[in-house]
């Protein structure tokens, strides 16, 4: 089994109480049909970032695509996309972007 990074792009937050229940009760959900194949929940992201160049300059990308990430374990990348597509990110307009990590040591 590998991991795999899920990467969210875009969405909204919820506007209210009501919503913000609803969305994390989706998520609570999510998580909980995944079991022992989250590795990481993950987080939202700020829109505020930084780049740096390999050179070590740095530069400002205020409103980044990127919006969080969770962390999964799955047997291939069509599991992970499978299992990605019942995120509750995608119910606010965002999209994901799976990516599959390997060890390197």
């Amino acid at each position: 089994m590998a991991n795999f990074v899920l990467l969210y792009n875009g969405g909204k937050m919820p506007e209210g109480e009501a919503e913000q229940k609803q969305v994390m009760q989706a998520w609570t959900g999510w998580f909980g049909s995944l079991g022992d194949k989250v590795v990481d929940g993950g987080n939202p992201f700020t829109p505020e970032s930084r780049t740096i160049e390999s050179g070590g300059q740095v530069g400002n990308t205020n409103g980044s695509r990127h919006t969080g990430y969770s962390i999964i374990k799955a047997d291939s990348l069509d599991e992970a996309v499978k299992l990605a597509k019942g995120c509750p990110v995608l119910q606010g307009g965002a999209s994901i972007e799976v990516y599959e990590a390997f060890p390197v040591m």
